[in-house]
Parts: structure tokens; sequence; C-alpha cells
């Protein structure tokens, strides 16, 4: 199996991430939960120390970490785009792309954000990699894949904002202790991923109940 495939299948269950004091509406591990409720050290875990955001203060932040490599992002994202148009406007919706030593498809993702068409473009970048099989292993092969100018996309694909943005998402990839993908943080305090849920839907329906933690703690 190829070595980056099988990072994506990494699941959170060997415990990399330390448990923290929980908020109001949390459950405790080993106690058992509301009814309904997902359980910490199960469902999802308490960061600890908690993470930086980048939210304005009020609203609360929900980070993706992906990678458009991975089968199961694939098969996530279109569960994830109806997903999305339910988020209340409390709720900012962030993705970042983790590396796992594959960083020309990483840069490729934070090029596409810095000419503000990383949203647009996902879909076509998903189907070019696990639907035609394309070898997107340059930006000339990027472009012409999704379309885009090759000059202008190389320029931007090559230029140091773009590599900063890549160095910055390894780094906070690095202190969330991201093992696999996809996973979610809210916050910075809690991660959860379908790995620990058993389903991508389950994945989004803890995601939204730590929103609603989060935003009853205020």
């Amino acid at each position: 199996m190829n070595p980056q495939r099988r990072l994506c299948l990494t699941a959170f269950a060997a415990g990399a991430l330390p448990l923290a004091p929980l908020p109001v509406g949390a459950q405790p591990a080993g106690t058992p939960p509301a009814a309904g409720a997902p359980a910490a050290g199960r469902e999802f875990r308490v960061l600890n120390p908690a993470q930086a955001v980048e939210v304005p203060a009020g609203k609360i932040e929900v980070l993706e970490f992906f990678a458009y490599w991975c089968p199961h992002c694939h098969s996530l994202e279109p569960v994830i785009e109806a997903w999305r148009k339910t988020l209340a406007p409390d709720v900012v919706f962030r993705r970042l792309h983790v590396s796992f030593r594959e960083t020309r498809i990483q840069q490729l993702h934070y090029a596409l954000e810095a000419m503000g068409r990383a949203d647009e473009l996902a879909a076509r970048v998903f189907n070019a990699i696990h639907v035609e099989r394309l070898r997107l292993d340059s930006p000339q092969k990027m472009a012409q894949a999704l379309g885009l100018d090759v000059a202008n996309f190389t320029d931007v694909y090559e230029s140091f904002s773009v590599r900063t943005r890549v160095r910055r998402a390894s780094q906070v990839a690095d202190a969330y202790n991201i093992d696999g993908v996809p996973a979610f943080a809210v916050n910075g305090k809690f991660i959860t991923a379908p790995s620990m849920t058993g389903s991508n839907q389950a994945a989004l329906r803890v995601v939204d109940f730590l929103v609603q933690t989060e935003r009853r703690s205020r």
C-alpha cells in the first residue's frame, strides 16, 4: 500500500493526543454520556494544550485537516459540501491541507487558495487525482488539468507567499498532532475524525455537538 494512503487510514485510537479537563457540556472519558451524546476519549478528544484559532472573537472555528490525494477525503467531499450549507453564521469553516511528505499537492491547494479558487476547484482536483488518475506532479500539469492559465498559475504556485502558507500549514498540523486525515478540530479545543466515529456523517454530527458545546460555554 502506498505509504501516503496508509497514513490516510491512520486512526486516532492510539491516544496520541492527551486529554484535558472538559468544558461544560462534554462528558469525561469513562463516564456514560447523556443519551445519544458523543463521549470524550471515544468519538472525540480534547486537545491539551488548546490551539490558537484564526477567526474573529465570537466566532467558532471548524478546521478540516485533509489532503487531495487521500481517498477518504475524496469520499467525504460531497458530504462536507452539503454540511457546510447548514452552518450557522457564528461558525467559520476552514480547510488545512496536510503534507505527509507530499508537498507538491499540498502546495497546489495553497496556490488555489491564494487565487481565491480553492473552494470552487476542490471537486475538480479530487476528480483529476482519483477518477482521471492524472499525475499532477508539476504546476504546468496542475494548471492544464484545472483549465487555468499555465503562466499565471505557475507564478502563484512558486511564489514566496504560497510557500509560506505551506510551511504554516505543516506547523499547525504538527501542533495538533495530526497523524491521519480526514480529521476535524473545533475551536482549537477538540478533535474528531471518521476513524473515531465510524462514518463521515457521524463525524460531522460530533462536530455539530462540539460547536454547540462551545456555544453554550460562552
